[in-house]
This record gives structure tokens, C-alpha cells and sequence, in this order.
């Protein structure tokens, strides 16, 4: 739609598409093209598919987007169906402001084998801004005296976004007295210039009203307007020039506040009122507001807040000069900010296997350690390490990432727990560090079989005893936890005179003790071995087994008997007497 009464300024806006782009980097990483302001749940890009990764194993593998220190985790991962989506808002504006190229770096990392892939979303500006001017009103003071030609450079107008979606055009409502040329500075922003086109008269006419309206590039494209009101004045034909166009300054992190930045200078070769400037800041964020100051007159540049270079390394402040009468000159103030030690470095346990079984091999991985610091270069190198006496170490893995494996062969039996202390130290001057630490326990495993106190045992029975009564007790003990260690006894099956054993004896399983089945007779059954079995309740179960001998004593339960002369009359019979019996005195009658 045109805008009637506008003077017509060549301009072409060209219409751009997004396309969502992936791009392998040589180390096997993975980039993605992505327009800002997408809705959540947005699909990127499958990144399953585009790294080769088994979508079947991504809940098994622990796949999960990570991300360092206070850092938004922008995108999320699907385990069903391996897409990358998007988590959070994305606001190229907020992220990068006027940087050319938006990154953001996100983390794939995956365990069982521990991988990690770097995600880098270049994220392209939409043109969801309109330009704006710093103020709606612009108040231009121009002498009767200004010759046809006269050039009157306006206020730039600011668009967040950039590119051909920033500001391409300004277009000057028709008038009598003056035209708009547009040009391009060298970093690609345009300025309009008032060029007066027929001499101004005050006793004719002593304001002049007019109407500019910034255009961006977008599709469609959005626009912004500003009123300019010239006032037509007597002789002031000389604008504020500044002794450099940039001002280029680099600032410690840590410096103070009130700490004088830069001071900005413009001269005007006018006199007087026409002569004296004024400085001011041109459009910046409320942040930066916050953070510096400008002496409207000595032009210096002050700090209001703190900086800290890890939320932001860089400022460009527009600076404007004006005159007595409204002439306005502009300069550039790009502060870099320098890195300070000022973090320490960040312990983060990713993944931690507690308890360890004892009988795990040496080298076994039991823990995954991350560590971060926010610093740059130097201040934000890291080194990591473990105190010695634990059976403990640290392998450095993929950037910033440490496994934790055993170094020897643990024993619970020996040490049931572990406390130890990594210690993470980054390269500053002077460097910083921190601490984490971590406790492990042990868990059992069936490896000691039971063990009896004695090699062997010996129990002694008077005959003629009573069943049941108990004879002995045997004890073997296990260091095992819990069911490991603890322990059944049983007989191990044999004959004794041809029976069963456990016709003879039996045994209490949980307290070793022996009893007596039957009553014994030392006449009968003088000695005998049974093989007792201690069991423990592990899985598989370990076992050993030790000898019981038993004695039987002998008691003077039978009488002595005379077998000659025989009563049957029998004279070849044979004294028969028990070889235990006692001697006795014996005499004819």
C-alpha cells in the first residue's frame, strides 16, 4: 500500500525463506540453522539420525542435553524418536543482541560408553522488531542563513534485529523545503540527511513540521515514524565534531564503581551559546543504563554497576554531541571488557555407581565428574585430582569430563567405605579451586567360606547315655555380610557299623551343637568319625566341613559270668570276661 504524500526513496526489500540446516563438523559434532521465536516442542532436527546414534539405546544410554554453569538448557532430546526440540524460548536479540552470528552451544552426552557431542545452534533473526527513534520528537535549529544544499544529519532510528531486517531505508513525508538522501555507513547501517532544498525565511515562516519513517528489510517489513520540528533561527552553521570517531577502551571485570572509562571530546568552532556541547548517551539498553554514566558536560564515561565479563564481554555505547542550538554530532565508545579470575571451578557428578561390588576389577568405572569454570583462556583451565590413599582415580575423558575408576582390588571385609575428596584447581594467578566430595560403600560379595575355630573336634560318651543329650558343639564363623555370612551346619551322609550316621547323631543347624540319637554301648561301639559340614547362605554358597571323633568310655554295666565247669557239663569251654572289666578277688566257697 503506498502512503500518500510520501516522497518516494529507491529501496528493495528482499524477501528471505528459513530453512533448518545441519552440518557435520569434523569432530564428529553436529550444527543446526534454527529461526528465534519458535514455539516450544519445535522440532530442529533429528540428531539421532543425523549423528548415527541407535535411537533404542537413548533411554539406556542416558542421553541428555547439558550445559555449563548458569546456562539455559535451550533444547531438549526425545528418547522415543531421537529429535531435537526446543525447550525454552529463543530471543536472538536477548542472546546476542547486534552480533552478526548467534550461537548457541548446547551438550549431547551419553553414557555406557560415555560420549559427548557438541550441539551448535546458529540461531537466524526474524524480523520481529520494529525500528524505533530514541525519542518522538526531534528538535532541529537551523539558521535563515543555511544555503540550498545544506546537509542535517537525523537521528538514527534502532532495530534489534539485524541484517536486512534492521533499518534499510528512511522516507521524509513531502514538503517544501527539504529532501532525505540515505546512506550506508561502512558497518552497515544506514542515516538520513536532511538536504535543504529551498532557503528558509523566518520572517516568513519559523517552524518547519516534518515526518520520517524508518523502514526495515523484513518480510513484511515494519517501520517506525519521528516528528522533526525546525525552528529557524539566526547564524549557528557549525555541528560539534568529536576527536574520534571510535573510542576503543578495555576495562578489568573487577575495576570499581565511579572508575572513569573513557572520556569523550567534541569542540564547535562556533562561539558563545552556539559553541557550548553537551554530550549524551544515543539508544542503549536499560541494562547499560545501569551500568555506565555520561557527564552531560565534560563527557565522561563513569561505571554506575559492576561488571562481570562472563554475562557480557563487550559494549558499544552510541554517543551524541550537541550544540547551543541543537547541532548534533556522533561518535562510537566500544568498551572490552577483560577477564578476571574471578570463578572458582564447579565439581559436577554426573553419574555416580555406589555400592561397588568387592570383587570388581580394577580399572572398573564408578563414577563420571564434570568440571566447569566460567572464566576464559587460562582462568578457565582446569586440572582435577584425587587424594592418594584411596584406591581411586581420575582418567580425563572427553573435554571437561573425568571417569573415576577403581586402581586396585577392594575387600569389604577390609574396608566397607570410602570417602574421598576431588579437588579441581584452574591456571588464574592466583588460581582457585574447590572441592567435592564423594562416599562410596562396598558391597559383599560371597568370598570367604565358612571357617571352623578348631581343625578338628573330639567328643567323649559314657555309654548307656540318654538319647537326645548333647556330646559336643562345633562353631564356624564367615566375615561375609549378612547371608554370606551366615552359616548352617549338617552332617555329610555316612555309615557307622552300616547305618546311617544320623541314626547315631544329629545336629543344630544354626548352633552347631551335637546330640545323641540313641544310647551307646561301649561293648558294641567303642569309637567312630562323622564329617560335619558348615554351609553359608550366599549365592552360590561356600562350604567347609571338619572331623568329629567320638569316643565311647566304658561303665561297669555287666556282671562277671563263670563259664567252666559248663552247666550244661561241657568241659571244653573258653573264659569269656570283657576286657574292661575290672579285676576282682575271687575264692572257692
Amino acid at each position: 500500500m503506498k502512503n500518500k504524500g510520501l516522497l518516494p526513496v529507491s529501496f528493495g526489500l528482499e524477501a528471505f525463506l528459513f530453512v533448518f540446516l545441519m552440518a557435520h563438523t569434523a569432530n564428529g559434532d553436529v550444527s543446526y540453522s534454527f529461526p528465534e521465536e519458535m514455539k516450544r516442542g519445535s522440532v530442529i532436527g533429528n540428531i539421532a539420525k543425523d549423528l548415527g546414534l541407535d535411537v533404542n539405546r537413548l533411554s539406556s544410554r542416558k542421553a541428555r542435553i547439558d550445559t555449563e554453569g548458569n546456562r539455559k538448557r535451550f533444547c531438549d532430546i526425545n528418547l522415543n524418536t531421537g529429535e531435537l526440540t526446543v525447550a525454552e524460548r529463543i530471543d536472538r536479540e536477548g542472546l546476542c543482541g547486534k552480533k552478526s552470528s548467534c550461537v548457541i552451544k548446547q551438550e549431547l552426552v551419553l553414557e555406557n560408553p560415555l560420549e559427548s557431542y557438541q550441539i551448535d545452534i546458529n540461531v537466524k533473526d526474524i524480523n520481529d522488531n520494529s525500528p524505533l527513534f530514541k525519542r518522538d520528537l526531534i528538535k532541529l535549529e537551523i539558521t535563515e542563513s543555511a544555503v540550498k544544499g545544506a546537509r542535517f544529519v537525523l537521528e538514527e532510528a534502532h532495530d534489534a534485529d539485524i541484517g536486512t531486517n534492521s533499518v534499510q531505508n528512511y522516507i521524509l513525508a513531502r514538503n517544501e523545503y527539504f529532501e532525505l538522501t540515505v546512506t550506508a555507513k561502512t558497518t552497515g547501517k544506514f542515516y538520513g540527511e536532511l538536504v535543504l532544498q529551498k532557503e528558509l525565511d523566518r520572517e516568513q515562516q519559523h517552524e518547519v513540521r516534518l515526518i520520517v519513517t524508518a523502514v526495515d528489510g523484513g518480510t513484511p517489513p515494519r517501520s517506525g515514524t519521528v516528528a522533526i520540528h525546525v525552528t529557524v533561527l539566526d547564524a549557528n552553521d557549525n555541528a560539534p565534531v568529536f576527536s574520534h570517531a571510535v573510542y576503543k577502551v578495555s576495562v578489568p571485570e573487577n575495576s570499581p564503581v565511579d572508575t572513569v572509562v573513557v572520556t569523550v571530546s567534541a569542540t564547535d568552532a562556533d562561539e558563545g551559546q552556539n559553541g557550548e556541547v553537551t554530550y549524551e548517551f544515543g539508544h542503549v539498553t536499560e541494562n547499560e543504563m545501569t551500568i555506565y554514566s555520561l557527564d552531560p558536560n565534560n563527557g565522561k564515561i563513569s561505571l554506575l554497576g559492576s561488571l562481570d565479563y562472563e554475562e557480557e564481554s563487550s559494549f558499544e555505547l552510541p554517543i551524541q554531541a550537541t550544540d547551543g542550538l541543537g547541532m548534533v554530532s556522533y561518535a562510537t565508545v566500544v568498551i572490552d571488557i577483560s577477564d578476571i579470575n574471578d570463578n572458582a571451578p564447579i565439581i559436577v557428578i554426573k553419574s555416580l555407581n555406589s555400592p561397588i561390588p568387592e570383587n570388581a576389577s580394577p580399572g572398573t568405572e564408578v563414577g563420571i565428574i564434570n568440571v566447569q569454570d566460567r572464566d576464559s583462556e587460562n582462568n578457565g583451565q582446569v586440572r582435577c585430582s584425587i587424594q592418594q590413599n584411596a584406591p581411586f582415580k581420575l582418567v580425563p575423558s572427553i573435554k571437561n569430563y573425568y571417569s573415576l575408576v577403581t586402581t586396585g582390588e577392594l575387600d569389604r571385609e577390609l574396608v566397607s567405605d570410602y570417602n574421598i575428596t576431588i579437588t579441581a584447581t584452574d591456571e588464574g594467578s592466583p588460581p582457585l579451586s574447590s572441592t567435592k566430595n564423594i562416599h562410596f560403600t562396598v558391597a559383599d560379595v560371597n568370598d570367604n567360606p565358612p571357617v571352623f575355630e578348631e581343625q578338628n573336634y573330639r567328643a567323649n560318651v559314657q555309654e548307656n547315655n540318654k538319647p537326645g543329650s548333647s556330646i559336643c558343639s562345633v562353631s564356624a564363623t564367615d566375615p561375609d555380610w549378612r547371608q554370606n555370612g551366615t552359616v548352617v551346619y549338617s552332617l555329610l551322609p555316612s555309615d557307622v557299623n552300616g547305618a546311617p550316621v544320623s541314626s547315631f547323631l544329629s545336629i543344630n543347624g544354626d548352633t552347631g551343637v551335637l546330640h545323641a540319637v540313641r544310647s551307646f554301648d561301649y561293648e558294641q561301639l567303642r569309637s567312630f568319625k562323622v564329617l560335619v559340614l558348615a554351609r553359608d547362605n550366599g549365592s552360590p554358597p561356600l562350604s567347609s566341613n571338619v572331623t568329629v571323633s567320638v569316643f565311647i568310655t566304658d561303665e561297669n554295666d555287666n556282671s562277671p559270668q563263670i563259664l567252666y565247669p559248663s552247666p550244661e557239663g561241657n568241659s571244653f569251654m573258653t573264659e569269656m570276661v570283657p576286657k574292661a572289666a575290672q579285676g576282682a578277688l575271687w575264692s572257692p566257697r
